[in-house]
């Protein structure tokens, strides 16, 4: 059996996860003067935030801080602090720094100018490496000795590191295979740390489909919809998946969603095809005669539906018994603008956006160090907190890695005057 080796260098400081909360704890503390040693079980680093950059790279949002800062829900006064220390303004101005500057888009979401995560991901990395920070990758993170030092599977086998401090930033369980797989839960648990079960977050959701509407509309997209449960109402664009529906709109409501299917088994989501369309305008529009048309023809001629809008209408209507076209025109019109569709269940967590759950609150100090575990912060979906697409996910990531990169720099600090 091979002898672990223990790291012979300078460091004081390990980061445990390369995403961006990671690598921002790694800036703040090299910046500080820290020794740091980033350690990631992938080969390379950055791997979600490349994924998130496949669809622009969605950094933040625009919106004044006090509107934006109420987009965390139950976890604004646990995040407020951190993202105040690093607001979307300083995030947009920490990207103009790496040769990326930004843009607010149309929705006021703040993207690079390149659209794409690969540069800025580049320059970071070059600057963290003019900082001095050091990479270990492939190495994944396994636990604590029984003297404390950090343990890891690597390439050539087991390895314990003696950091002085140590940031964990490895993310929450949606998409595993780049690397946030929650291994961590377990490790965490042993010592004590309470920690909300995660569950997906922005996630699409299950609908029983027929086979007939699941083969004929599956990859067709429902837009400028308005989807509504309960008192909210969200504009946006639906995705008929095979199993359910997926989009930004039904992202924007999925906690709400998630929730009442996890306590009834079931939501009924409503959905307006005609949104801009008051009742008695669709109605009117919808008293005109058939003719000699097809009823689907007609329906999309005079209400200006999409073939997937009028699939999803009758697939409904034949779920409840009703035949589309024994309807009058103001029951056809309330139908087209309040379309109910059963929700059964989620989509699995591998394929969520993001997580909800994780370390409670309770657990971390002012600093975002973990209570016990002296020494050890915490920071990103490793968190209890959610918010919606938008740049609020990342925002937080980057707000709470550099609060735990200062937390640990005081740590450090604190372990000198000590001496």
């Amino acid at each position: 059996m091979p002898v672990p080796v223990s790291y012979p260098s300078q460091t004081q400081a390990a980061v445990i996860g390369a995403g961006p909360a990671g690598l921002m704890a790694a800036e703040v503390l090299a910046q500080g003067g820290a020794g740091v040693t980033v350690y990631d079980a992938m080969p390379s680093a950055g791997r979600k935030l490349l994924m998130a950059g496949r669809g622009g790279l969605n950094l933040t949002h625009s919106e004044a801080l006090p509107v934006f800062l109420a987009r965390y829900g139950e976890a604004m006064q646990h995040l407020a602090t951190a993202i105040t220390a690093l607001p979307p303004d300083n995030l947009r101005q920490w990207s103009e720094a790496l040769g990326q500057p930004t843009f607010v888009g149309s929705s006021g979401r703040v993207f690079p100018k390149a659209f794409k995560a690969s540069p800025l991901l580049r320059a970071w990395l070059r600057r963290l490496d003019s900082m001095g920070v050091q990479f270990e990758l492939r190495h994944r993170w396994t636990g604590w000795e029984d003297d404390g030092r950090l343990s890891f599977q690597a390439p050539d086998g087991k390895r314990v590191v003696d950091a002085r401090a140590t940031v964990l930033a490895l993310g929450g369980a949606s998409w595993p295979r780049l690397g946030s797989d929650a291994a961590w839960v377990e490790t965490l648990t042993a010592k004590g740390v309470r920690i909300a079960s995660l569950r997906p977050a922005n996630c699409g959701f299950t609908v029983a489909w027929s086979d007939v509407f699941r083969d004929r509309f599956e990859g067709h997209p429902l837009k400028g919809v308005a989807l509504s449960f309960g008192s909210r109402t969200v504009r946006g664009e639906v995705m008929i998946t095979r199993a359910g529906l997926e989009g930004g709109a039904v992202y924007a409501l999925s906690a709400h969603l998630r929730d009442a299917i996890v306590s009834s088994g079931q939501a009924i989501l409503r959905i307006a095809l005609r949104p801009d369309l008051q009742l008695n305008a669709l109605t009117e529009r919808l008293a005109v005669p058939k003719g000699k048309q097809s009823f689907s023809n007609w329906l999309r001629k005079a209400a200006h539906l999409s073939p997937a809008g009028i699939g999803l209408l009758q697939e409904v209507a034949i779920a409840s018994g009703n035949a589309l076209s024994s309807l009058s025109p103001a029951p056809l019109a309330e139908l087209i603008n309040a379309v109910p569709v059963k929700l059964n269940g989620l989509a699995p967590i591998a394929r969520a956006i993001s997580t909800a759950g994780g370390i409670s609150f309770s657990e971390i100090d002012a600093d975002f160090m973990i209570r016990r575990s002296p020494g050890t912060f915490a920071a990103g979906e490793m968190l209890d907190w959610e918010a919606p697409t938008g740049g609020y996910l990342l925002q937080a990531s980057f707000a709470t890695g550099a609060a735990a990169g200062r937390g640990a720099l005081r740590w450090l600090s604190e372990l000198e005057s000590s001496k």
